[in-house]
C-alpha cells in the first residue's frame, strides 16, 4: 500500500494539516494556517486527520483507513444479501464488490469515495433492518448515515434517497401513515446530521475560518449547489471547467465505454437482466417481502446512480463509478437467487442463460481492450466457459443438486475472472494524483472515449510511469484536459525537468517526495524544501504558491504549512491582494513560489472569465516588488525581505 506514497497529495496535505491543527481538521483546511479548505466537505478528512494525529504522517496512516472502510463496505454488502439469500450468495456479493476494479482502486486510495460508499451501504442495510423489524430507529440511523454521506461528498450521497423512499413506502411494516412518519424521521435525521455542520460554517464569520474552495462567495451552501451540485450535472458556469475532457462524453453508453467500462461494468448487463427477471418473479410476493425490498433497493440505486453518471455534463471522473460496485453486485446476486428459485419455469431459465451469456460476452469485449497478457489469454476461456454455463442454465431444472452447485460455481468464476484480473493489476500498481484509473489503462484518466490499448506499466516514484501514464505532473503530449494550459504549457515538471508555467515562470520539480501524478502535485524539489524549512517556526506559512499542486507536495515533504492561493486549481478568489499584502507585512509568509496551478487564470469556478483573479494580481504584485531568485529548479521570491 505504501507504494502509492501519499496517493492524492491534495487530500493527504489536508489530513496532515488536520493532524496539526484542530481548526484545520474541523473545517477541512488544506494547510495548518487555515487559508483555504479543500473543495469537498471534510468528513473523510476527519478520519484521516485523526489517524495522522494518532499514528503520525505516513502513507499507511492515510491509506489504511480507506482499506478498512472497504472491508466494512464488503461486510455490509454480505449482510444485506445474507438477509434474503444463502451465505454462499452473500459471499459472492461481497467478493464481486471487492473485485470490482474501481473498488480495488478506491479502497486503497484517499479520495472521499471509500467513506461515502461505506455510509451509503450502511444506510441501505439500516433501511432493510427497518423493513424487517418495523422499528423507526433504523430509519433514523439510515438518515443519519446519509447526512454524514453528504458531509463526505455532498449531493452524491443523495442518489440513494429515491430508492430508500420508494422501497420503504412499498415494503415497510404497518399502515401507510406509519411508514410516512418513519420516512419523515429518516429525512429529519438526514437534515440534522448534515445541517449542523453547514450551519456552523455559514454562521462563523469568514474572517475566523478558511475560505471555502470551489465557491465564488466563500459559502458552503454555494459549493453544494454550484461546483459540487448543479455544475456537475449541467456542466454550466457553476462547474467552472465543465467536463473539461476528463472522461468519455456524456450519454447512455458512458459506463460501457473506455476506462469506465473496465472499472465497473463487468456484471452490469447481467444485473439489468436479473433485476427485471427477479421483479417479475416476485410480482406476487407479499408487500413486505424482504427479498423484493432488497432487490428493489439495490436495483433502483444502481439505475439512479448509473443514469446520473451517464448523463451528467459537468466534471466527471471515471473513478466515480465505484459508487455502483455494491449495487451491481447485490442486484446481480439477489436477482440470480430469485430467478434460480423459479427455475422450474422456462422463462426463468432463459433469463439466467441470457444474463450469463451477456456477462461472458461483455467480459470478452472488455478483456480485448488490452492486448497485453494475461487479458488476451483469458478472454477466450472466459467466453467459452461463460457460454457453456449459459447453456447449462437452460437445463437447470433437470440437474442434480451436485450438478447445480457445480453450475453455479462455474458461472460465478466465469463472471469473476475478468474483473479479478483487472483488480489484481490495480492492486499491484502505485496510484498517485487526483485522477486515477483501474486496470490496464492510461493513468491520466483524461478519457479515451473508445478505450485505449496500452502497455502495462509498473509505475511510481523514480520516473516510471503509472499505468502507461506520463511521469507525474505531465500530461500526454503536453496536453491538459480539453486542451493545453495557457500558452500551451504543461503543469509542473518532474525528475529534474523544468516546465513552463502560466506567466512564463519555471516551476520544475525533482525527486524528493512521492510522485503526485497529474493534477496532484509533482515530486518535491529537495533544495526548495530545505530552504522553506529554515526558520519555519517564524512564519504562519513557509511559502505560498498558486494552486495546490506545488503547495500540497511541499507541505507533505516539509511538514510545514504552505498557502495554496486560489485553492485546488488556483482560480478561486480565496485571498485578496490587500489581505496578502497584510500577511506579508506582518511577516507571516516567507517565500512565494512562482508558477503552479491552472493558474493565475482569469475567473474562478463559476466566474465569467472576464475578471482578473486574485492569483494573477498577487503574482503580478510579487513579481513587481520582490527579487526573483532560483532555488533548485524553482523560481521563488523571498517575501521576508520586504517589498521594494
Amino acid at each position: 500500500m505504501s507504494e502509492s506514497g501519499y496517493a492524492n497529495q491534495y487530500y493527504s496535505a489536508a489530513a496532515q494539516a488536520g493532524g496539526e491543527s484542530w481548526k484545520a481538521w474541523f473545517f477541512g483546511a488544506l494547510d495548518a494556517g487555515g487559508s483555504i479548505t479543500v473543495d469537498k466537505p471534510p468528513a473523510s478528512l476527519w478520519v484521516m486527520g485523526l489517524a495522522v494525529r494518532i499514528f503520525g504522517l505516513s502513507s499507511w496512516s492515510i491509506l489504511v483507513p480507506q482499506a478498512l472502510m472497504g472491508v466494512g463496505t464488503v461486510g455490509l454488502t454480505y449482510g444485506i444479501v445474507r438477509k434474503v439469500a444463502p451465505w454462499q450468495a452473500a459471499i459472492a456479493a461481497g467478493a464481486f464488490t471487492a473485485l470490482t476494479p474501481a473498488a480495488a482502486l478506491m479502497f486503497r486510495f484517499n479520495n472521499p469515495d471509500a467513506l461515502l460508499l461505506l455510509l451509503l451501504v450502511g444506510a441501505a442495510f439500516s433501511t432493510l433492518k427497518a423493513i424487517e423489524t418495523g422499528r423507526a430507529r433504523w430509519m433514523v440511523l439510515a438518515g443519519a448515515l446519509l447526512g454524514f454521506g453528504f458531509l463526505t461528498k455532498m449531493l452524491q450521497a443523495f442518489l440513494i434517497v429515491p430508492a430508500i423512499a420508494v422501497v420503504y413506502l412499498i415494503a415497510g411494516r404497518g399502515t401507510l401513515p406509519r411508514r410516512i412518519v418513519h420516512g419523515v424521521a429518516c429525512f429529519a435525521a438526514m437534515v440534522v446530521s448534515a445541517g449542523w455542520y453547514i450551519a456552523i460554517v455559514e454562521l462563523v464569520p469568514a474572517s475566523a475560518r478558511p475560505y471555502i474552495d470551489g465557491s465564488t462567495g466563500n459559502s458552503l451552501l454555494e459549493l453544494t449547489l454550484g461546483y459540487n451540485g448543479i455544475g456537475r450535472l449541467n456542466g454550466g458556469d457553476f462547474g467552472g471547467l465543465g467536463n473539461a475532457g476528463f472522461s468519455s462524453a456524456a450519454g447512455a453508453l458512458r459506463l460501457f465505454q473506455g476506462v469506465s467500462g473496465g472499472m465497473v461494468s463487468w456484471l452490469l448487463p447481467a444485473a439489468l437482466v436479473l433485476l427485471a427477471a427477479g421483479l417479475v418473479a416476485l410480482r406476487r410476493a407479499p408487500r413486505t417481502d424482504l427479498t423484493r425490498a432488497a432487490l428493489l433497493l439495490s436495483g433502483v440505486t444502481m439505475l439512479v446512480t448509473g443514469l446520473v453518471f451517464s448523463f451528467m455534463a459537468g466534471i466527471y471522473h471515471d473513478y466515480y463509478v465505484v459508487a455502483l460496485a455494491p449495487w451491481v453486485a447485490i442486484t446481480a446476486v439477489v436477482g440470480t437467487v430469485v430467478v434460480w428459485r423459479h427455475r422450474d419455469h422456462l422463462a426463468a431459465r432463459i433469463a439466467l442463460a441470457i444474463a450469463m451469456a451477456a456477462s461472458a460476452i461483455w467480459a470478452w469485449v472488455l478483456l480485448g481492450q488490452s492486448d497485453q497478457q494475461p487479458y488476451d489469454t483469458l478472454r477466450w476461456p472466459v467466453l467459452i466457459i461463460g457460454l457453456g454455463a449459459a447453456a447449462g442454465f437452460v437445463f437447470a431444472d433437470r440437474l442434480t443438486r451436485r450438478a447445480a452447485v457445480a453450475l453455479l460455481a462455474t458461472a460465478a468464476v466465469a463472471a469473476g475472472v475478468g474483473p479479478a484480473a483487472y483488480a489484481i493489476s490495480t492492486i499491484g500498481t502505485p496510484h498517485t494524483g487526483s485522477i486515477v484509473t483501474a486496470g490496464p489503462y492510461e493513468g491520466d484518466g483524461m478519457g479515451a472515449p473508445g478505450g485505449r490499448r496500452v502497455r502495462m506499466a509498473g509505475g511510481g516514484p523514480g520516473g516510471q510511469t503509472q499505468n502507461g501514464a506520463p511521469p507525474a505532473g505531465q500530461m500526454p503530449d503536453g496536453q491538459m484536459p480539453g486542451g493545453q494550459m495557457p500558452g500551451g504549457q504543461t503543469p509542473g515538471g518532474t525528475n529534474g525537468q523544468t516546465q513552463q508555467m502560466p506567466g512564463g515562470q519555471t516551476g520544475g520539480m525533482r525527486a524528493g517526495g512521492p510522485a503526485g501524478g497529474p493534477m496532484g502535485g509533482g515530486q518535491v524539489d529537495e533544495e526548495l524544501a530545505d530552504a522553506v524549512s529554515t526558520n519555519a517556526g517564524n512564519y504562519t506559512w513557509v511559502a505560498a504558491s498558486i494552486g495546490s499542486q506545488t503547495a500540497a507536495g511541499l507541505q507533505l515533504e516539509t511538514g510545514e504549512a504552505v498557502m495554496a492561493i486560489g485553492g485546488f486549481n488556483g482560480t478561486s478568489n480565496s485571498i485578496s491582494l490587500e489581505q496578502f499584502k497584510a500577511y506579508v507585512a506582518d511577516g507571516q509568509i516567507h517565500y512565494f513560489i512562482s508558477g503552479g496551478g491552472m493558474g493565475g487564470m482569469r475567473g474562478g469556478p463559476g466566474g465569467s472569465g472576464n475578471e482578473t483573479s486574485s492569483a494573477s494580481e498577487i503574482t503580478a504584485w510579487v513579481e513587481d516588488n520582490f527579487t526573483e531568485t532560483t532555488i533548485g529548479s524553482s523560481t521563488v521570491y523571498d517575501l521576508s525581505e520586504g517589498a521594494s
